[in-house]
């Protein structure tokens, strides 16, 4: 960047050096195509909630830059959308979550276990969760809020596993 005065002010212009992808362009020259990798990209549109599969995905070649942080197409699979995807977009790890078992407002089993004993209850999930995630619902009978820890079968579990 070069320093010039024009009645008195400091005025500062961008040389060639400064950028010069820009500069070549301007000029007319061709820029070398940047780096490319190929990347896991989705097939078809994705909607919030759906479960992934390796199926839905491509490989395609794409700028590295966009590459970055992409989610392999089989470790993508069996995970489930946080929100709506394009066909052809970079799928990347904060696009998705372990799939939902308990959906928050959703009815839900409660399972209170103490050694050997097992008591269940109908409640009310006051949040979204997979298995092992912990969540907290709301009793039913006794109106009473409890945390809990999501089982496979989509029950919560509270007190020891």
């Amino acid at each position: 960047m070069s320093k010039h005065r024009i009645f008195g002010v400091a005025v500062f212009a961008a040389s060639a050096v400064a950028v010069p992808h820009l500069a070549a362009k301007a000029l007319g020259a061709t820029v070398a195509p940047s780096a490319t990798t190929e990347v896991a990209v989705l097939a078809r549109p994705v909607l919030r909630g759906d479960l992934l599969s390796a199926a839905d995905f491509v490989s395609e070649l794409r700028p590295t830059a966009q590459g970055r942080g992409a989610v392999a197409a089989t470790d993508a699979a069996g995970r489930e959308s946080v929100r709506n995807l394009s066909a052809g977009a970079v799928v990347r790890a904060s696009d998705l979550v372990t799939p939902r078992l308990v959906r928050r407002g959703e009815p839900v089993t409660i399972e209170v276990r103490t050694g050997g004993l097992v008591i269940s209850t109908q409640g009310r999930a006051l949040a979204s969760g997979g298995a092992g995630d912990l969540v907290r619902v709301v009793a039913a009978s006794t109106n009473r809020t409890l945390d809990g820890i999501v089982a496979q079968n989509g029950a919560v579990r509270i007190g020891a596993p």
